[in-house]
């Protein structure tokens, strides 16, 4: 039987102790090279098909589009219209339906020169942001002043 803490030559990565003139087997790691690298001039070096190639000195680089105008005014104009519906939230509604009023048309414009990619969503922004800012404002003043009438009995 053989003793379980002696080391066994050439296991877990670790130099073999007795010379038995075979090279350490591999740990846990990446795998050893099955033979030693190339020299360096021979063959010559290609390059890896992964890079890709840096673009040439005054060459236009192609832009990521900036979809943050359009997507903020729709954002602004739900949350708009949510508050808006909320009735004691609706100075905060119309806030918000005013600046995704302003997002929505820059959005949209950006989406027009060919700058942003997300046209639908400032166009979504500008509609939401004008039902936020006069349209429930404005049946929310409607029905106060029909309600003051019929509280006044006229």
């Amino acid at each position: 039987m053989s003793d379980p803490y002696q080391q066994q030559p050439g296991g877990y990565g670790q130099p073999n102790p007795y010379g038995t003139g075979q090279p350490p087997q591999p740990g846990y790691g990446y795998p050893a090279p099955a033979s030693p690298p190339p020299p360096v001039g021979y063959p010559a070096q290609q390059p890896s098909p992964y890079a890709a190639p840096a673009p040439a000195y005054g060459a236009p680089v192609a832009q990521q589009p900036s979809n943050g105008m359009g997507t903020a005014g729709l954002v602004c104009g739900i949350i708009g219209i949510v508050c808006d519906v909320l009735v004691f939230l609706w100075v905060i509604g119309m806030i918000l339906g005013i600046l995704a009023i302003i997002f929505g048309a820059v959005g949209r414009a950006k989406a027009n020169r060919g700058e942003a990619t997300n046209k639908g969503a400032a166009t979504a922004g500008l509609v939401t942001g004008i039902i936020a800012a006069v349209l429930i404002p404005g049946i929310l003043l409607v029905a106060f002043a029909s309600a003051l009438g019929l509280a006044s009995g006229a």
